[in-house]
């Protein structure tokens, strides 16, 4: 078959690479010269760590063992089985790791057993919540590179710089009027749900969150593992039960953190700086600018934690990402016409399940 995958980030390039896996030519057609949306704006995270049990946690571990196979493939995806580590500073904070579920690995370890997995971590805290299952991966790259892998198939075609405006019966015509005929569509098209998505969708179960995230200067020193801070656990669906309830009640948020509905999540990048993050901001419109007291309340986290000073920051950004409504779902799949489908909404969860999520759409499509 000759498919088309119209988006160009991490989504509809997964979708890419498991259609040409199965055999298929591929057209992959981006409105943008590069993928400029949540799929390079995040932290390269594969976190299986905090998704809820359920299809949500199997479709991460699926995705996470893909991701290794698919790292050992392309080396310029920067994939490493680094693990993670979240910081535990209370007593609050460490009962809630002693919930935690059973069926992701997680080992409670105290502060000395922490520093071994990690010796940059010099703050003072009780202890940590280990998982190995936890992975990273480059963000800024990785569509590059998977995409080169892509084109030495013979099978694959990048078409970037171009905005479709029509889906006809046997593919699609872009905004310079040339059509693309293909047998089936694929339509990744990730937080951009206006224009053409809308008239041929109408309004989704789908809802836009926006987050604001920087990048420091290096660290001098490699950070084993990712590192998050118990207040991922009020966001992460994995840690919900008696504990984080009273967590909740007797320990609120700092008010910058409640504010912006934050936690601090960390991961070194492969020049030694550190991404750091974030915040989750739902009512929209958004800013249009970032707020600093945000990343005032990160570095003082991360300070709290490493026992020493954050790198300068030296790189600020927002960004937006669609988010299914229904929480149940993993990612909204629809077929929109004979010969399209609509992927779109996985989350937060979009750099973590996209190798598992375009497995699943092959099989429902029929590929």
């Amino acid at each position: 078959m000759r498919i088309l995958i119209v988006g160009g980030g991490v989504l509809g390039t997964l979708h890419a690479r498991e259609a040409v896996r199965r055999g298929h030519d591929v057209v992959q057609i981006e409105r943008e010269a590069e993928a400029r949306g949540a799929s390079v704006r995040n932290f390269g995270l594969v976190w299986v760590s905090g998704r809820a049990s359920g299809a949500e946690l199997d479709t991460a571990m699926r995705a996470r063992h893909l991701w290794e196979r698919i790292g050992a493939e392309v080396p310029g995806l920067g994939f490493r089985a680094n693990g993670s580590l979240t910081v535990l500073r209370t007593e609050a904070e460490y009962a809630v790791a002693a919930q935690a579920p059973a069926d992701r690995e997680f080992e409670l370890l105290d502060a000395a057993e922490a520093r071994a997995l990690n010796p940059v971590l010099r703050g003072d805290f009780l202890g940590a919540l280990w998982c190995p299952r936890d992975a990273a991966v480059e963000p800024r790259t990785a569509q590059p590179a998977l995409r080169a892998a892509l084109t030495g198939s013979g099978r694959y075609t990048w078409l970037p710089g171009r905005e479709v405006r029509a889906l006809t019966s046997t593919g699609i015509v872009d905004d310079r009027g040339e059509r693309h005929d293909g047998d089936l569509v694929l339509l990744c098209t990730g937080a951009w749900l206006g224009g053409f998505v809308r008239e041929l969708t109408g309004d989704l179960p789908v809802r836009r969150v926006r987050l604001q995230m920087a990048q420091t200067e290096p660290l001098g020193e490699a950070l084993t593992t990712s590192v998050a801070d118990a207040d991922s656990f009020r966001y992460y669906p994995a840690f919900r039960g008696d504990a984080l309830t009273t967590l909740n009640r007797d320990q609120p948020q700092p008010e910058t953190a409640a504010a912006h509905a934050m936690q601090l999540l960390m991961v070194q990048r492969r020049d030694g700086g550190l991404t750091i993050g974030d915040t989750h901001a739902y009512d929209e419109p958004f800013g249009f600018d970032v707020e600093e007291a945000p990343y005032e309340h990160l570095s003082s986290v991360v300070s709290a934690i490493l026992g020493r000073p954050v790198p300068r920051i030296t790189r600020r950004w927002a960004g937006v990402y669609a988010q299914a409504t229904d929480p149940s779902l993993v990612v909204h799949r629809a077929r929109i016409a004979d010969n399209a489908w609509l992927v779109t909404g996985p989350g937060g969860r979009g750099m973590t399940c996209a190798p598992a999520i375009a497995e699943d759409t092959a099989e429902e499509a029929g590929l």
